[in-house]
């Protein structure tokens, strides 16, 4: 009789990573935010609040599922609050933000913990000269991914996370772009087209003379 060895099959690694800038940054609860509404600028709506309010409550009810402790709030009128979210026109241009970023996040850390959180959103943008403010559902997005690096989280390769570093989740939710970006798509290869048909019949043209 043989004998066969029947050896455990080791899962697959995960493709996805999901890392932490510190596993437990707060040593209290609950955790104090200040929601300035008062120095705003210009583009500013006041529809924004409520989208923090939002996102506040997406992590205290669990968030993406990667916190090892339940957050829980307390807005605060207050600038000495643990987290601090104020708001600029364009990070870009105000807060020397890299192209692309809709939000910043700066944690201060002593001693392993956080000890302050300052969050600046941004209010949209200029596309060919002209302004976007974005939506309510992208500011919330936006909230979302900056609170999450407020709670400790960093940046996944996870493509469906609310931490994956893109604006994608941004642009989806952006009118401007949902409603025109396919039109404007079609215009530009309507445009190349155009171009390409008439240097073709020019070439034609010279050749046959």
């Amino acid at each position: 009789m043989s004998t066969v060895l029947i050896l455990p099959i080791a899962p697959a690694a995960s493709e996805f990573n999901y890392p932490k800038i510190l596993d437990h940054p707060w040593d209290h609860s609950p955790i104090t935010v200040y929601i300035d509404n008062k120095s705003v600028p210009p583009h500013y709506s006041p529809t924004y609040y409520a989208q923090v309010q939002k996102a506040l409550n997406y992590w205290a009810e669990g968030g993406n599922g990667k916190l090892d402790y339940t957050p829980v709030f307390k807005i605060v009128d207050s600038e000495k609050a643990d987290i601090r979210i104020r708001w600029a026109e364009n990070l870009q241009t105000d807060e020397s933000v890299p192209a692309g970023a809709a939000g910043d996040t700066i944690p201060f850390i002593v001693n392993g913990r956080f000890i302050r959180v300052d969050i600046t959103l941004g209010v949209g943008y200029s596309q060919w000269g002209e302004w976007v403010s974005y939506s309510d559902t992208a500011m919330l997005a936006i909230t979302k991914h900056e609170l999450g690096h407020a709670l400790g989280l960093d940046h996944s390769n996870d493509k469906q996370d609310i931490m994956y570093p893109t604006n994608e989740q941004i642009n989806n939710t952006n009118p401007i772009l949902s409603r025109y970006g396919s039109l404007l798509l079609f215009a530009v290869y309507a445009v190349l087209a155009i171009v390409v048909f008439l240097s073709v019949n020019y070439i034609l043209g010279r050749v046959t003379k």
